[in-house]
């Protein structure tokens, strides 16, 4: 027999209820922001410093995070709405926005190295890959200071598309790296098929990783994965001195987050040359 109140907590739980309307309406304001900042090109990428985890002064490389202005132009950053929109039209507009400001800099800069995320849902975006080849025509080093970063789970959602990919863009000298590594089940066979250059620890194991056995766990296992498949290891979200001492006692080659640096809308790059000329 059904209690009373059962019923209207399954109405509740359903299409119509007042959490899943709350849910669309929120989805639906941050599609618009999105929508109004690329229309208006009210986009940008911030710079992020990733360091040697032995020698944190050494740049290895940059990373481009796109962001986005509202209404009030105030700066979104990307974990604000890319989940919403990633699978969407102007999801792909922002992988072609990023890519773009990112090639440009390259262009800029002739010693930066950078990587710009995108979707595996990109890669047959016509415009995406126009301005990819684009630029790869105008300057052949721009491929091989190029890192694209491809999420775990975009990647393992489409494999055999990603793995051609890959292939095709070696030949210009692009490297790749597996984002967000470890926040979705693991395909060791796919793995052993792609051609990724690192792997990224997804940040949620890395933060407070220093006292947590469980975290510290993980992380070593995620390393071990990564040393198999000859992948440089990065781990994301580093904001204490005691997470980056474990991480480099652990063996990570790299290391970013804010502890190094919060991402810069304008970035000094003069220290990016100086380092290129004493290697």
């Amino acid at each position: 027999m059904r209690k009373r109140g059962q019923k209207r907590l399954e109405l509740q739980d359903g299409a119509d209820s007042p959490l899943n309307h709350a849910i669309s309406l929120r989805d639906r304001s941050v599609i618009d922001m999105v929508t109004d900042a690329v229309r208006h090109k009210h986009c940008m990428l911030a710079y992020q410093r990733v360091v040697k985890a032995q020698d944190p002064e050494q740049v290895v490389f940059f990373e481009g995070l796109i962001r986005v202005l509202d209404a009030t132009e105030r700066v979104i950053p990307a974990r604000e709405f890319m989940s919403t929109v990633e699978d969407r039209e102007i999801g792909r507009e922002l992988d072609c926005i990023a890519l773009e400001k990112g090639l440009r800099a390259l262009e800029r800069v002739p010693d930066l190295r950078l990587s710009v995320n995108m979707s595996a849902r990109s890669i047959g975006y016509r415009r995406w890959s126009r301005i990819l080849h684009r630029f790869l025509a105008r300057d052949a080093s721009i491929g091989e200071r190029l890192l694209l970063e491809i999420s775990q789970t975009s990647a393992m959602s489409v494999p055999e598309l990603v793995m051609d990919f890959m292939i095709d863009l070696r030949r210009h000298g692009v490297a790749f790296a597996l984002d967000d590594f470890g926040a979705g089940p693991i395909s060791l066979p796919n793995l052993g098929e792609f051609f990724f250059d690192a792997a990224k620890i997804d940040g949620q194991f890395i933060r407070d990783v220093d006292t947590s056995p469980d975290k510290q766990t993980l992380v070593r296992t995620l390393i071990q994965i990564a040393r198999q498949f000859d992948m440089m290891v990065i781990a994301e979200a580093v904001e204490t001195r005691q997470e980056a001492e474990f991480l480099n006692t652990c063996g990570v080659d790299c290391l970013q987050g804010y502890l190094f640096e919060a991402p810069k809308l304008r970035p000094n790059w003069g220290h990016v040359a100086k380092q290129a000329e004493s290697a």
